[in-house]
């Protein structure tokens, strides 16, 4: 018998037609796989542009370049298998700490937070023989679990009611103290407007440091003075400004890769002195009310958007209202002319960085996940469970659109007015 190996292009053009009959029993015929990649009937090596990767150890996302690992059950038992590979770490004696201040917004690790804790790793684990330990100062209640799989491995969290809202000059005089009885090697803060910013530049000018800000990328570099070189953003962002990295840096998103092949033990850390209290001439009045329809899209953390999908438009905007979130929608519904032209999500829209992204009768069009490929958590109501945008989503619901809305209000109403479910 021949050795020559012949193609079936029918065979292949169903393994990448996902809506064909077969398609199912063809991918079990290739090993479980979808055809991430095939030959061409020109020689030319094709890819599919709809592979849907894996999940990476921190539940992000990966794109699958090799074919192997396709479909809902792969992703189920690749993050099974990631979460299982994770290595654990303990630094029981750290030559040297790296403080990081979270912003936690909302209670938990944001991107920006990881990404610098995934900094915060790389200056630690510089120096196999002498290994530092990233800590990490936490002000006020969170809802974080997982400040080891970030890289943590000590944990200061500051619960007094001194530290609440925006209290710059009690959370300065904690970190003062820190600085004295645990005098970290460095410190890095994340460079945003909700905070981390501020505090920076304050616990550079209480230390005399020149910190660096906008910092995105490090190098080591043996002639500065603590070893490493940094890159930040200067002019508006028009120039890349290198300088050696002191010991207070304000670092952009995407400054480092997260950590997500080890697990730290993030031990509870307390100061063996009493923080002094501080005298605050600033008082929180709390937070001002804003109209979520009268916030952009960009800078909406709570999105609700509508597709083809919707058919009770009163029903979502009642529900936008009752649940507080900005109103978007994608395309379809962009031109067929139930929602303004600066409400639409996607590519050919608007990118959005919400923490949480509802969407609502959406499929999924390429041009409308790369607009929300930013979200934290998404969250998807659709009839069909083969759409793209159920694959993206972190949560899924199958069903009709306008029945789980009105009882995700009625749920949230009752909520609101103090009643048991009697369920």
């Amino acid at each position: 018998m021949s050795e020559i190996r012949r193609r079936d292009p029918r065979r292949e053009w169903i393994a990448r037609n996902r809506l064909h009959p077969e398609h199912l029993s063809v991918l079990a015929e290739q090993g479980g796989g979808a055809a991430s990649e095939w030959l061409g009937p020109n020689g030319v090596i094709r890819k599919n542009p709809h592979a849907i990767g894996f999940i990476g150890p921190n539940g992000v996302k990966r794109i699958d370049r090799s074919g192997a690992q396709q479909g809902g059950q792969a992703a189920g038992a690749a993050r099974q298998a990631a979460q299982d590979s994770r290595r654990n770490v303990t630094i029981e004696d750290p030559a040297f700490l790296v403080a990081v201040v979270p912003e936690l917004s909302g209670g938990r690790l944001s991107g920006h937070d990881k990404d610098l804790l995934g900094l915060a790793r790389r200056l630690a684990d510089a120096d196999p023989e002498r290994p530092g330990a990233v800590l990490a100062v936490v002000f006020g209640e969170h809802k974080e679990e997982g400040f080891g799989e970030a890289g943590i491995d000590r944990l200061l969290h500051l619960t007094d009611d001194a530290y609440a809202g925006f209290a710059p000059e009690a959370r300065l005089a904690a970190l003062a103290a820190v600085e004295r009885e645990l005098a970290p090697h460095h410190w890095l803060l994340p460079d945003s407007p909700l905070g981390g910013a501020d505090l920076g530049r304050r616990l550079a000018l209480r230390l005399g440091e020149r910190p660096a800000t906008g910092v995105w990328q490090i190098e080591a570099d043996g002639e500065a003075p603590l070893g490493w070189r940094c890159t930040a953003r200067g002019a508006a962002e028009s120039l890349d400004i290198q300088r050696p990295l002191p010991r207070v840096a304000l670092a952009l998103a995407e400054c480092s890769e997260p950590v997500d092949e080890t697990r730290h033990a993030a031990e509870p850390l307390n100061l063996a002195e009493a923080i002094p209290s501080a005298f605050s001439r600033i008082e929180d009045l709390g937070q001002v009310a804003v109209d979520p329809a009268g916030v952009a899209l960009a800078e909406a953390e709570f999105i609700l958007s509508a597709g083809n999908g919707v058919k009770d438009w009163d029903g979502f905007h009642h529900a936008a209202r009752v649940l507080g979130a900005t109103e978007g929608a994608s395309r379809v519904a962009v031109d067929d002319g139930f929602m303004a032209r600066d409400r639409q999500v996607g590519a050919t829209g608007t990118w959005v960085t919400a923490r949480v992204y509802l969407a609502v009768g959406i499929s999924g069009a390429i041009q409308h996940l790369q607009g929300i490929q930013s979200c934290d958590k998404v969250v998807a109501i659709n009839l069909d469970p083969g759409c793209d945008m159920i694959k993206r989503a972190d949560l899924a619901v199958i069903g009709d659109s306008g029945e789980i809305l009105a009882a995700l209000v009625a749920k949230v109403e009752q909520q609101r007015g103090g009643q048991r479910d009697a369920a």
